[in-house]
């Protein structure tokens, strides 16, 4: 009856006797833990990766593998540390003929990365491939263009002088293939915005696949200045080019009439200007009916060509 009373009283709720209790199985573990870990235990591992190659001459042309998993042995201790991302060793792959080599299978793997893993011993590769994609490296000069479609303006105000990009290319360098597939210029995407006054900010060259593409400047400068517009009709002469030996048209002027958009303090400066024409190329037109858009040229810098009379030509 005395030991039934000393094992109630050993687990009645109280504060005294808890706190041993909870000491006692604390104390418990953490010996079974020293001693469980001091054993030798078999594992997955993730390993941080990396490849060697002359990055002067290579570049990845998409994403390298950045990690392997193993399966390794070794100490407890050592295990666990490796599994928390304590002082992983970073693993390294060389590549002789990196452009030769697509991808790496994981069976011929321990041999090159036995001796980096300190003392785990690797039993097997547990990732199966690592595809790889490196190609030379190359460069180029672009020229810079600005795709203002996102600006708009306040009623009555538009763009006055012409866009200038400081400084106007770009120095592109990345895998040869992503180079040459560019085309001569870049487009440069103003974002959206609604101006009454002069446009002055930083806008990023971006290119597709940016990850594997240098940019040097990476950021340009784009001005121009806003005012005052208004929009003016005019007709302007219609020069035909290349015209077959027998043609007539049935659009019977020697003009069209265009749409134009300038700066209002130069409305009298462009009526006076003879220069401006409306160009059709008829190269290669032999017989039939066409209808086509013709080329203004000759506008100055501070006019916006709005819209023109698209004409009809018949053999």
């Amino acid at each position: 009856m005395n030991l039934f009373r000393v094992i109630v009283n050993l687990f009645r709720f109280n504060r005294t006797n808890w706190k041993a209790v909870a000491l006692c199985f604390l104390t418990a573990s953490v010996f079974w833990l020293f001693n469980a870990l001091n054993k030798n235990y078999s594992t997955n591992v993730r390993f941080p990766l990396s490849f060697e190659f002359d990055q002067a001459k290579y570049v990845p042309a998409a994403t390298l593998p950045r990690d392997i998993y193993l399966n390794v042995s070794g100490n407890g201790w050592d295990l666990f540390r490796k599994s928390l991302g304590v002082k992983l060793p970073l693993l390294m792959i060389p590549l002789e003929r990196p452009t030769e080599v697509k991808k790496i299978v994981g069976s011929t793997m321990p041999p090159i990365l036995a001796g980096q893993v300190g003392n785990l011993k690797i039993n097997h590769v547990v990732t199966d491939t690592l595809y790889l994609n490196v190609e030379p490296k190359d460069s180029g000069r672009y020229k810079l263009v600005v795709d203002a479609r996102g600006i708009t303006f306040k009623k009555g105000y538009g763009r006055i002088s012409p866009i200038v990009v400081l400084p106007d290319t770009v120095r592109l360098e990345g895998p040869r293939s992503a180079i040459h597939n560019l085309p001569d210029s870049l487009g440069l995407v103003l974002p959206e915005r609604r101006l009454g006054g002069n446009f002055r900010d930083e806008i990023e060259v971006t290119v597709a696949n940016n990850e594997f593409i240098k940019r040097n400047p990476p950021v340009v400068e784009v001005i121009f200045e806003v005012g005052p517009v208004v929009e003016v009709q005019r007709k302007i002469k219609l020069e035909l080019l290349n015209i077959p030996a027998v043609i007539k048209s049935t659009q019977q002027t020697d003009s069209i009439l265009c749409e134009v958009r300038i700066p209002k303090n130069r409305e009298e400066d462009f009526r006076q200007i003879s220069t401006v024409k409306a160009v059709v190329n008829l190269i290669g037109f032999k017989k039939g009916e066409i209808r086509m858009l013709p080329v203004v040229v000759g506008l100055p810098p501070y006019v916006e060509l709005l819209r023109t009379d698209s004409v009809k030509i018949k053999l």
